[in-house]
């Protein structure tokens, strides 16, 4: 029998957050067919954002991995309040990585991998996905990292 998908996130000592209230006139996740798009998420826990501020001047490039590993397990959060069970993706389709940082900065891929490593880490092959990593002059609430997904389900 193959293992969870929340079973691999413990073993990785994760687990999901509560999916985060949106902030705006916006749905968390919103699905078309098999596809579903999340909105954009960052490493909020609870209400309580993390790893705050621009990247190479408040954050570290490590706490900025983190943030977006946090901001995707808030996204896999939505995905699970839409389908009820992430055993239903089937693939990672896209990644959209948001990096609030200097504009000199050029370290972006390194840190939304903090994304795609625990995608890759959770479903393997199906985990591997395009992605983009874009730098911005400022996020939401100051936030380093801002993570967007679009999933497969079956």
């Amino acid at each position: 029998m193959a293992v969870s998908v929340e079973a691999k996130l413990a073993a990785l000592g994760l687990a999901l957050p509560n999916p985060p209230i949106p902030v705006g006139n916006y749905l968390p996740a919103s699905r078309m067919g098999n596809l579903i798009f999340t909105a954009g998420q960052t490493a909020r826990l609870n209400g309580v954002r993390k790893y705050v501020g621009m990247v190479g001047r408040d954050v570290t490039p490590e706490e900025a991995y983190l943030s977006a590993r946090d901001s995707a397990l808030n996204c896999l959060a939505c995905v699970k309040a839409l389908v009820g069970d992430l055993d239903r993706v089937a693939r990672v389709v896209k990644v959209f990585g948001f990096v609030n940082c200097r504009p000199d900065y050029d370290r972006l891929p390194e840190i939304i991998n903090g994304a795609s490593d625990l995608l890759v880490k959770l479903w393997g092959e199906r985990g591997v996905h395009a992605r983009s990593a874009v730098a911005m002059g400022s996020l939401p609430s100051n936030v380093s990292v801002e993570i967007e997904l679009i999933v497969e389900v079956t």
